[in-house]
């Protein structure tokens, strides 16, 4: 069984309250939530917040939720504070509240990785793209790998750079904001010192990479991007409201 913890809370940089827009009829960490419940996996799952607003609008749409530290720098580190009480749960995912559009088999193939994955103590999960608008996007997440699957590398800029085109080969994946993690890896991580690579662009996944730890990446078939504007939320009201009408 996997414990699957969603960090929330309203004061996102971009973004504000963003957690509890309801255009849709819906909050926005409603979708994610009903995401991660649909599923297939055996798991449990937690709404992390500092916030007593997102505690009640988890409460009235069924969610367990947690109240936790107002101090943490980085979801990750609400994760951490969830996963120290639970000492049962050997696997821990951390599914980023704004990730509305999530497929649940993203869900299920992170904690089946994760759950078999032997050398590297962190799963996630990417597509293949090929939008010029996404991959110049810095908010869009770049990833490089090896030939295993292996995460060589993250950016906010496009890589590999593409001075060649090979026509056999599609080499634009872009990061999904979805992490596994071995339980243990977790609580190490979050004590670690913030590093050279990760303070430049602003991505924690590269203190695991710098400190000489693997993340395994695991390919999806389709890329839906986080919530970090109100032109993404405004776009993924209308994709909303056109699925429903169908």
């Amino acid at each position: 069984m996997v414990l699957i913890v969603i960090p929330a809370r309203l004061g996102s940089t971009r973004l504000e309250r963003k957690m509890l827009l309801e255009e849709t009829g819906k909050y926005l960490i409603q979708h994610t939530y009903e995401a991660a419940k649909r599923a297939r996996c055996e798991k449990r799952i937690i709404v992390a917040t500092d916030s007593e607003e997102i505690v009640r609008a988890a409460e009235r749409f069924g969610a367990e939720v947690m109240m936790t530290s107002k101090e943490h720098r980085c979801g990750s580190e609400r994760v951490a504070e969830v996963a120290q009480r639970f000492s049962e749960y050997s696997h821990i995912i951390n599914l980023q509240g704004d990730e509305a559009e999530i497929e649940s088999d993203v869900i299920d193939s992170v904690a089946e990785e994760l759950e078999k994955e032997e050398v590297a103590p962190v799963v996630t999960a990417a597509a293949s793209v090929i939008d010029p608008v996404l991959l110049s996007d810095p908010a869009v997440v770049k990833v490089a790998t090896d030939k295993n699957g292996y995460a060589l590398y993250f950016s906010r800029s496009e890589i590999p750079y593409e001075r060649n085109f090979v026509e056999d080969v599609q080499p634009f994946l872009a990061h999904i904001g979805i992490y596994g993690y071995k339980r243990d890896f977790l609580l190490e991580f979050v004590g670690m010192e913030r590093t050279p690579l990760e303070r430049v662009e602003d991505l924690e996944q590269l203190r695991v990479l710098e400190n000489g730890f693997r993340i395994k990446v695991v390919r999806v078939l389709k890329y839906h991007r986080g919530i970090d504007t109100m032109q993404d939320y405004r776009a993924f009201v209308e994709r909303y409201r056109g699925e429903t009408k169908k």
